[in-house]
């Protein structure tokens, strides 16, 4: 497999485990606006290239036609397979941003605010109403056609939910429906990296993956323990998802290995 690398703090760990492992990788700027790569990467066999950096990247992979390039996935909140388990499923409000300023009532409880999809417009997080209002305001002031890729647009989806307390997350790594890798990284309200996660977080997970099987190739799956029990807090693009305290040689070596074959160069 040929590796392609936005130079990035994480993607440089990344690359110091396709080192250990000896497998070949790139590592390229991407210019802004235009998306192309800097240096342009020679690419060998377009049937054997995967790209790691930002969420952008996926516009690169599709341009140049590369497989399997970017493992997209599609909007979480969507799978039925997953509905009872969601975290923020049950009483969930989908609301496009254009909507929100004469639907959104001002006066109640904070919300958890993200967009649907995984473009990574803006992190998932608990605003005020007012918040989540003047956010949409800021945006439909703006002309749809001087909004630039990758932000909140006028038909952005997006989902509203109450907050729920949480004790633990995890990011864990799935290639081919399995887990390869894992790691903590919130702990309460602190934000903790460590590799490591509970027996019955790992099989939960592993649960979810078996219950949706075919949902992608490769993908980041999010989890967390709340007094309610364990629940699901989203999919990430496993190209574009940070890393934390995961094992990236068993996340470098599954990818590489995807169909079969151990490629290098």
């Amino acid at each position: 497999m040929q590796w392609i690398l936005q130079q990035f703090e994480d993607t440089e760990r990344l690359a110091s485990a396709l080192d250990k492992l000896g497998i070949g990788y790139s590592m390229h700027k991407v210019i802004p606006f235009v998306g192309a790569l800097d240096p342009e990467p020679a690419i060998a066999n377009r049937d054997a290239v995967v790209l790691f950096g930002s969420y952008t990247l996926w516009r690169y992979a599709k341009a140049h036609h590369l497989t399997p390039g970017v493992f997209k996935i599609r909007p979480f909140v969507h799978e039925a397979a997953w509905h009872p388990y969601l975290l923020n499923g049950a009483g969930a409000l989908f609301i496009t941003l254009k909507d929100i300023p004469n639907t959104l009532p001002v006066d109640g409880p904070d919300l958890f605010f993200r967009p649907v999809s995984d473009s990574k417009e803006v992190a998932g997080s608990v605003k005020s109403r007012a918040e989540i209002i003047a956010i949409a305001e800021k945006v439909l002031s703006i002309d749809p056609s001087e909004i630039p890729g990758g932000s909140l647009e006028h038909d952005t989806q997006l989902m509203l939910t109450q907050p729920v307390s949480i004790q633990k997350e995890w990011r864990l790594w799935v290639v081919d429906n399995k887990i390869v890798t894992y790691s903590l990284y919130k702990e309460g309200r602190r934000v903790v990296y460590r590799p490591e996660i509970d027996d019955d977080a790992l099989a939960y997970a592993q649960h979810l993956v078996d219950a949706n099987r075919g949902y992608s190739r490769a993908f980041v799956i999010d989890i967390c323990r709340t007094s309610d029990g364990l629940k699901m807090i989203e999919t990430n693009c496993i190209n574009a998802a940070g890393f934390y305290a995961a094992d990236l040689d068993k996340l470098a070596y599954a990818i590489d290995t995807l169909n079969g074959i151990w490629w290098r160069g």
